[in-house]
């Protein structure tokens, strides 16, 4: 059998290894998967038929492209259990399962931890004031969050036009106005590449909208 000699041969350390640096997603990671699946299992994306677990997942996505470690993984991951699915007491549940640090990067980035919940204007201006002094775990969670939710509303609208709005507590005018407070906070707080690809995402949405 001819060789080549001239090629230079695979290495297989190189196929396996990981990077230098890269987080490492071990058991923890895929328990909190678990979790939220089974949290948000009946959960739909507003408006539509997709299940939640995809935006959870794209957000932890995200997180892990921005160089983000496995507790803020952990913590895109469950980023709305409290908000969504019990509040307080699945806090204090996060927190027995994945620490301190998960649970206060998902206190971090959630509006409200009361019920009844505060009125929809008055919990936005409060966690847009919020973000401007937030630390950076919540700040690149968030800023995943706020990106995919508003590449989502873009997609949407570009498929529905103006329907979408009735998804929205805010319908289209608070919206745009929430998520240009929070680009405008997000600058504030220092910026990021997560950041200003929601601002940039944010801008189309509002030139399309014709606002």
């Amino acid at each position: 059998m001819d060789v080549d000699r001239g090629s230079r041969p695979l290495r297989k350390e190189n196929l396996s290894s990981p990077s230098a640096g890269a987080p490492k997603l071990g058991a923890r990671f895929q328990e909190a998967l678990a979790f939220a699946s089974e949290l948000h299992e009946t959960q739909l994306r507003k408006g539509t038929e997709t299940p939640y677990i995809s935006h959870l997942l794209s957000v932890a996505a995200l997180v892990l492209e921005d160089g983000g470690d496995e507790e803020e993984a952990i913590a895109a991951l469950l980023h709305d259990a409290v908000e969504d699915q019990g509040g307080m007491k699945t806090l204090e549940r996060i927190r027995a399962r994945f620490g301190d640090r998960v649970a206060a990067i998902v206190e971090g980035c959630s509006d409200s931890l009361s019920t009844p919940r505060p009125p929809w204007r008055e919990r936005k201006e409060s966690y847009i004031e919020h973000v401007k002094t937030a630390s950076p775990s919540v700040l690149r969670v968030s800023a995943a969050d706020k990106l995919h939710n508003a590449r989502s509303i873009l997609t949407d609208y570009r498929r529905h036009g103006d329907a979408i709005w009735s998804r929205f507590k805010g319908g289209k005018d608070g919206t745009l106005w929430s998520y240009g407070e929070l680009g405008k906070a997000f600058r504030e707080a220092g910026g990021s590449p997560l950041a200003d690809e929601f601002a940039l995402v944010v801008d189309e949405l509002t030139k399309e909208v014709g606002r």
